[in-house]
């Protein structure tokens, strides 16, 4: 069970899956607006609402006030489950629906593991409209309640799955018709000459070591964010949204 603190990453989760949420409990009767909507959104849903300081609503259970009121709350919910990865279709099957305007973006996460990096990325998934991303199954950040919050929402919208083997999901990506295009600061291409010409499928490496051989080997190609000032590197979630933007199709 999560803890998630962040009324938009709430929000959305009672949106997309109100089963998976279980209680929510706000600080006072006095709520921030964004609270405000996820009191209501649950009530109207029938999740669980404990108030503070407010006689109890339909849909509400009203609980004593403590010494402090806030105007923050937080919400107990399932973490979101994973789409299968035992055939391609389930994560790479829209690649087929793609058109030349608009070839679609995939990504691929290799071993992250700061869970502030992987939410960030899929906010910003989310936003750039990325079509499913493949996370690592071991020496990755779990999804926790902190990615959800971070990612403000992003987790309830981008697609994902959990790879065990993440070569074998590459593979895959091929045989659906991704183009493999990993990310090294040692790239001799520069993310200028790259563009959004066809299905790709972005790989992201560890925040320390970046891509593994096996990874790098797969690639059809591999490019570079090219400095232009005294800072020589980003970080990866950084990186990951220069990328995003430069190659999500309009």
């Amino acid at each position: 069970m999560l803890e998630l603190k962040n009324p938009h990453s709430v929000l959305a989760a009672l949106k997309q899956r109100p089963h998976d949420v279980t209680e929510i409990r706000a600080g006072s009767a006095n709520l921030s607006p964004p609270w405000q909507e996820v009191v209501d959104v649950a009530g109207a849903a029938g999740v669980s609402v404990v108030m503070r300081g407010r006689e109890p609503g339909r849909g509400h259970r009203q609980k004593q006030a403590g010494p402090k009121t806030e105007r923050v709350g937080v919400a107990s919910a399932h973490v979101r489950e994973p789409i299968g990865l035992k055939d391609p279709t389930d994560l790479f099957g829209s690649v087929t629906d793609a058109s030349p305007e608009s070839p679609g973006l995939w990504l691929a996460l290799d071993c992250l593991q700061d869970p502030h990096n992987v939410g960030s990325i899929f906010r910003t998934a989310a936003f750039f409209g990325v079509r499913g991303i493949v996370l690592t199954r071991d020496r990755s950040a779990p999804l926790n309640a902190t990615v959800l919050d971070v990612a403000a929402g992003g987790v309830e919208h981008v697609p994902f799955a959990v790879a065990p083997n993440l070569a074998r999901s590459l593979k895959a990506a091929k045989e659906a018709g991704l183009w493999l295009l990993g990310t090294s600061e040692h790239a001799s291409d520069s993310v200028s000459s790259i563009t959004p010409d066809r299905p790709w499928l972005v790989i992201l490496g560890n925040e320390e070591k970046g891509l593994r051989r096996l990874t790098i080997e797969a690639c059809d190609l591999t490019c570079a964010i090219p400095p232009r000032g005294p800072v020589t590197s980003l970080n990866v979630s950084t990186a990951a949204a220069v990328l995003i933007s430069r190659l999500a199709s309009d």
